[in-house]
């Protein structure tokens, strides 16, 4: 994979603001001409650097306005409890995101739902029925103050 110089990083930044515009808007942009541009872009996606496009949807506005951040922490992290953890949780759509943490738990949970009565119902069915969860914690959000979806 090549270095990424400025204009790489220009046109990155551009797409992440608005995947829609045209390539002649974004070549004017990041200060090349409309075929250069495309070139870059091209190498961009072939390298994996730009892995896709996606819409950014308003959760408020479909009613999932209510944000809870899960702590798990699991009985066993073995490898393979581990892969079936990971597995399980990609089943769930009510978790935006989900990480595995170096800390004194072992994952982290953005959960989105209606409201705080559709968390519990997520938490105590599905959550806690995941393959080797032993406990967990939640903090609720109580103001979104910087997304990067919004």
């Amino acid at each position: 994979m090549s270095e990424l110089d400025r204009i790489d990083h220009s046109i990155i930044r551009e797409l992440q603001k608005n995947a829609r515009i045209t390539v002649t808007e974004l070549a004017s942009k990041v200060g090349l001409s409309k075929t250069p541009c495309q070139v870059r872009m091209r190498r961009l996606e072939e390298q994996g650097v730009i892995t896709g496009y996606t819409v950014l949807v308003n959760q408020t506005k479909l009613g999932q306005s209510h944000i809870a951040f899960a702590q798990v922490t699991l009985n066993d992290t073995s490898s393979e409890a581990l892969k079936a953890f990971n597995t399980a949780v990609k089943q769930i759509s009510a978790i935006e995101q989900c990480h595995m943490i170096a800390a004194n738990f072992d994952y982290l949970m953005k959960v989105r739902t209606r409201n705080m009565a559709e968390y519990r119902q997520v938490l105590g069915e599905q959550i806690s029925a995941l393959p080797h969860v032993l406990q967990t914690s939640t903090f609720v959000v109580m103001e979104n103050v910087k997304d990067a979806g919004l």
